[in-house]
C-alpha cells in the first residue's frame, strides 16, 4: 500500500536501506522514488537539499522535507503532520 511519505532514494545508499527498513518494522508506510531513474525526483531532492542529490530525502504530505532523518524524526513529523 502506498504512503503518505515518498521517499527519495538510490540504490547503492546504505543510510536509505537502514530507514525503510526501520520504516517498514514500525509499519509506517512509504513510496520510494528512486532518483537515478526519475529525473524529475532528481531535481526535487536538489531543490529541498541546496543544489545536492542527497538521499533519502522524504517528502510529506504537507509539502516538507527531511534529509537523511532518524527514524524519531519521522516519526515525530508524522505525528504533527
Amino acid at each position: 500500500m502506498p504512503g503518505t511519505v515518498t521517499m527519495y532514494s538510490t540504490t547503492w545508499c546504505g543510510y536509505c536501506r537502514r530507514l525503510k527498513g526501520q520504516m517498514e518494522r514500525e509499519g509506517i508506510a512509504y513510496t520510494e522514488v528512486n532518483i537515478e531513474h526519475d529525473p524529475a525526483a532528481a531535481e526535487l531532492v536538489e531543490r529541498a537539499n541546496d543544489g545536492n542529490q542527497t538521499v533519502p530525502t522524504l517528502l510529506f504530505e504537507d509539502g516538507s522535507t527531511l534529509t537523511n532523518p532518524s527514524l524519531a524524526q519521522v516519526k515525530q513529523k508524522m505525528a504533527a503532520g
